[in-house]
């Protein structure tokens, strides 16, 4: 049974003996939370829209979403009780505070406002703070401080880089989400080139951060190390496959998150965490001492929480390309490929259209080749050179994978060099089809069919969210085209990228693009 610290009084606080059956009410609902019975625990908690409860990862608001965001946790962490303070407000109102123990150690706070209804104690809004963890093991592999120190001097110095777990870090393995993967993997003897420019900027590297098992998906749930978190979106998946990355950004602990986008592993993290996410053009960045996914399609970018870093973290990385190059100030829109994002993407895509005014004077509806056909040669040829590249290794190791990239790749074992080649003179064709569609204008879409999506979606609600979102992606990937995820679309369930799609080479002016639109007066 649950007790009350008593308190001198001293302080002039308000009341603290509790009201008559308040202390029963905390003890059955921390009974009801250990056990993780979810409908005693939905009773608890009051029924309305305005019913509150916040933790380190935000907040939620309204009692069915805490129903639902209680009913994927899976259960709450362990813990104790080691006292408790009440403050009584009136007969019918207090708040309790708990001080909580966990077994592994620190101390952490329950925040709860307790009202008396109709049914007894209900609780109106509730905040819990746990012991402060130094590593988060679902968004860093490992981190130092730092680990690996950038050169003194240049335009990244004191900037944070979260390097996604496919590229060498000098001293350090390549693991690509899989235990066992990791296990066998040799240390790096020197960095990646791509790591390397950041350093030699003078960025640090903070850490190496997690990715989907061998970078094959862009929902970012892991079976191994677990799913980040989303600040920008309570309970949301944080997107994949550069998901570790992306968190690390956005929870502050990284300023640049080094990743890759081979279907969209950039952007749609960067679209679902309200970054800012490039996917630079084919092959701009050199990709040696970069695990490889589909090298047809695979990129090097990067994930900022601003454009400016964006810019500098590009700059240093990127050739400067075509001086003479078109200062990408014309714009097309295909509508059947709007078509294919939720219908609050597509409104809160045209509103934001039409805040950019003249900044679109130039806009084109333009048609593009059937998107059904470019994504169904897209995976074909990404299903056929990722088991290339990772086959024979996971022949060898069965049982290494989660069940859903295992289905992935047992699918993509199928593909015949018939299949294959059709495939390929799809994606060519299509190319060419694209470049003269767009005539060098830059394609406006959205970065991702949808806001995050709660974590709590089942497998087929997953496959089918990232086949719709997999069409938008798969056309700067065909293309070869540089993509910049910029956040300036917001739906009711979190943000979502506007996406732009350039000539291949007009990386760094895309990003100037995507200043002048979160500016557009400016």
């Amino acid at each position: 049974m649950i007790s009350v610290v008593e308190s001198d009084g001293s302080t002039g606080a308000p009341g603290i003996h509790p009201p008559d059956g308040l202390l029963d009410a905390v003890d059955a609902y921390e009974h009801a939370l250990m056990a993780n019975d979810l409908e005693a625990l939905d009773a608890f908690f009051a029924e309305g829209d305005t019913t509150m409860r916040g933790d380190a990862a935000g907040l939620l608001v309204g009692h069915d979403r805490i129903s639902r965001f209680r009913q994927g946790r899976g259960g709450a962490p362990r813990r104790e009780i080691t006292s408790v303070e009440v403050r009584t407000i009136d007969d019918d109102h207090a708040l309790v505070v708990s001080v909580l123990a966990p077994p592994a150690g620190g101390r952490g706070q329950q925040t709860q406002l307790w009202r008396r209804g109709a049914s007894g104690w209900v609780i109106d809004a509730a905040h819990v703070s746990g012991p402060a963890r130094a590593i988060d093991p679902s968004v860093w592999r490992g981190v130092g401080t730092p680990p690996v120190v950038g050169e003194p001097g240049g335009a990244l110095v004191g900037r944070r880089v979260a390097v996604k777990d496919l590229f060498d870090v000098a001293g350090h393995e390549v693991g690509a989400g899989v235990p066992a993967f990791l296990a066998e993997s040799p240390r790096a003897t020197a960095s990646a080139p791509a790591v390397g420019a950041l350093l030699a900027a003078g960025a640090d590297v903070q850490g190496i951060a997690r990715t989907d098992e061998f970078a094959y998906s862009i929902a970012g749930r892991n079976p191994h190390y677990g799913t980040p978190p989303n600040p920008a979106v309570v309970g949301g998946i944080p997107g994949g496959s550069s998901n570790g990355p992306a968190s690390a950004v956005a929870l502050g602990q990284a300023d640049i998150g080094l990743g890759t986008d081979t279907g969209g592993s950039i952007r749609v993290p960067a679209s679902y965490q309200g970054l800012w996410g490039l996917r630079t053009t084919h092959g701009a960045v050199d990709r040696s001492g970069l695990l490889p996914l589909a090298p047809s399609f695979d990129t090097v970018g990067w994930l900022t929480r601003d454009s400016a870093t964006l810019a500098m973290a590009a700059s240093v990385s990127l050739p400067m390309g075509d001086p003479d190059a078109v200062q990408l100030r014309r714009f097309a829109v295909c509508d059947a490929v709007t078509a294919l994002a939720d219908a609050d993407v597509r409104a809160a895509f045209d509103d934001a259209l039409a805040g950019l005014g003249g900044l679109l004077d130039d806009l084109e509806r333009v048609e593009l080749p059937d998107v059904d056909v470019l994504f169904e040669a897209f995976r074909t040829v990404q299903a056929a050179e990722a088991w290339r590249a990772h086959g024979d290794w996971i022949s060898a190791h069965p049982g290494a994978l989660g069940a859903d990239i295992a289905g992935r790749f047992a699918w993509a074992s199928g593909f015949g060099t018939d299949e294959e080649e059709a495939a390929r003179a799809v994606v060519l064709a299509a190319r060419v089809e694209i470049e003269r569609a767009l005539d060098r204008r830059v394609l406006l879409l959205p970065a991702a069919s949808s806001a995050a999506p709660q974590a709590t979606m089942g497998a087929a609600e997953n496959e089918e969210t990232r086949a719709r979102t997999l069409r938008l992606t798969c056309i700067a990937g065909i293309a070869g085209m540089p993509a910049l995820s910029v956040p300036l679309l917001r739906v009711a369930k979190g943000p979502v990228g506007l996406c732009l799609v350039g000539p291949r080479g007009s990386d760094l002016r895309l990003i100037e693009v995507g200043e002048r639109m979160t500016h557009p007066r400016g």
